[in-house]
This record gives C-alpha cells, sequence and structure tokens, in this order.
C-alpha cells in the first residue's frame, strides 16, 4: 500500500483486527481501542490510532468542551473498510449543535457491551460467545423492532441467546411500552426460532442510572414479568456483566445471567 509506505505504516495483525471489529463497532475511542488490540498502555493507543489516521484507514473526531477536555472517537474511513472488507462501513462524524452526537454516544454504549462479551475474559473456560449480530433494519416487515445488538453465549452445552438495549435516557417510556410489546410479539408468535434457530431469548436492559432503570422497570413490570433483564452501565463497570446486578421486572433479588 504506497499511502502506507509514505509515512512508514507497516500494517500489522492488531491493526486488522481493529478494522475489522470497526465494522461490527462503527465507531470507538481510545480505552475501547485499547480493549480490542489488547494494549497495556493508552499513549501507545493513541500513538497507533494517529498512525491509522495519517495513513487513511480511519477517520477522527474531536468531541467535547475544550475547556473541559475532549475526546477523540474514530471509525473506518473508505480505504480501511476496503482493506478488510469490513461487514459495515464508517459513520459520518459530526457534533450536533448540543455537542456529541446522540447517536455516536449510543453506539459507543453498545459497544461497552459488546466488548465484554467478545473481547473481556469470560468468568468459566467453557464459556465462549458463539456469534454477535447487529441491526440496521427491523427484524421482520409485520415486526418494526431494531434491536441494539444480539449474542448467543454458550455454556454447559446451552445456548443462551440475548439480545441487548442500551437506554441513554433519551426515549420517552412510552417507547419503552411498545418494544416491550414488540419483544413480546416476538416471543409469542413463533418469529424468533425462524429468524435464529433458537428457542427462547432475554432482553438485556442497561441504563444510565438507577432511577432510569426503575421507570423502565415498572414499565415492563406492566406488560410482563418475563423475558427482561435490567442493570446499569454503573454496575457493569463496576462489577461486571456476569456478575449478580441484574434485577427482574419484579422481585429485588440480583442475579447474574448464568
Amino acid at each position: 500500500m504506497t499511502g502506507n509506505r509514505k509515512i512508514g505504516l507497516v500494517l500489522q495483525e492488531r491493526d486488522r483486527q481493529l478494522l475489522r471489529e470497526l465494522g461490527t463497532m462503527r465507531v470507538v475511542d481510545c480505552e475501547q481501542t485499547r480493549i480490542v488490540v489488547g494494549f497495556n498502555s493508552i499513549r501507545r493507543t493513541n500513538r497507533r490510532l494517529l498512525k491509522l489516521t495519517r495513513a487513511g484507514l480511519l477517520r477522527r473526531i474531536f468531541v467535547g468542551s475544550t475547556g473541559h477536555g475532549q475526546k477523540a472517537l474514530y471509525t473506518l474511513s473508505p480505504k480501511g473498510a476496503a482493506l478488510v472488507d469490513a461487514k459495515l462501513p464508517g459513520l459520518p462524524l459530526r457534533q450536533s449543535p448540543f455537542g456529541t452526537s446522540p447517536f455516536l454516544l449510543h453506539r459507543l454504549a453498545i459497544n461497552e457491551i459488546y466488548l465484554a462479551v467478545k473481547h473481556q475474559r469470560l468468568p468459566r473456560p467453557d464459556m465462549r460467545c458463539a456469534r454477535w449480530i447487529g441491526f440496521r433494519e427491523p427484524l421482520t416487515h409485520a415486526l418494526p423492532l431494531i434491536p441494539d445488538g444480539y449474542f448467543e453465549l454458550v455454556a454447559d452445552g446451552a445456548t443462551r441467546p440475548m439480545f441487548v438495549e442500551a437506554d441513554l435516557g433519551t426515549e420517552a417510556l412510552p417507547v419503552w411500552q411498545k418494544k416491550v410489546q414488540a419483544y413480546l410479539q416476538l416471543a409469542l408468535s413463533g418469529e424468533f426460532p425462524k429468524l435464529f434457530r433458537q428457542v427462547q431469548f432475554r432482553v438485556l436492559i442497561v441504563a444510565t442510572t438507577d432511577k432510569r432503570l426503575q421507570h423502565i422497570r415498572a414499565a415492563v413490570a406492566k406488560q410482563t414479568d418475563k423475558i427482561f433483564w435490567l442493570s446499569t452501565f454503573e454496575q457493569i463497570h463496576e462489577r461486571g456483566l456476569w456478575s449478580p446486578i441484574w434485577l427482574r421486572p419484579e422481585g429485588e433479588a440480583r442475579t447474574s445471567l448464568i
């Protein structure tokens, strides 16, 4: 690659790994990049991201207030996407008039769950993530539901399918009521086995605060006490995705996913 040689970049397997993962994650910050490529140093990660950006394989935007410190976000350039035949192209990187685009923030939040499932140590050696699916369109024409993500966890020889919903507090509760209805329709209509070749599923809802979690939980509990598991990003950061941090629509006992 002539462009790479001009700046002395030797493309490494870690670089290709990041580019491939961006075909799923769409946008990353430095810390998420560090987890994907396995670097121990933030400084080393930033240097590599800068080289990939200068080589034209990544695009970058700085978000946040200059006075309060800015953060760099990265996505695939067309050149980077073509190099690894990425599943999805890079995202448009732009700020909204009110700061960082809510879409980009939502995408970063989904990535936190993805990284916990795919790139961080699982609690048992017999566990593995069989697949992760992202969605850009409704599951079916009759079911206008676009989940934030879906993965299959294999443990004890059994597959546990789980949808992911990352809530940043921007959706009104009536929207959540419709989502709950849609997931219940998916569970009861027979469409889920047709689409995913599995029998049952869970829906993991991750909220920004306990207060927000309780509001969503109450909306879910009006329709069902099944399927849904709820927690917060703070709980995941402090204790880990696989810890007993999950609430069901009813009851106060926190349980683990496995």
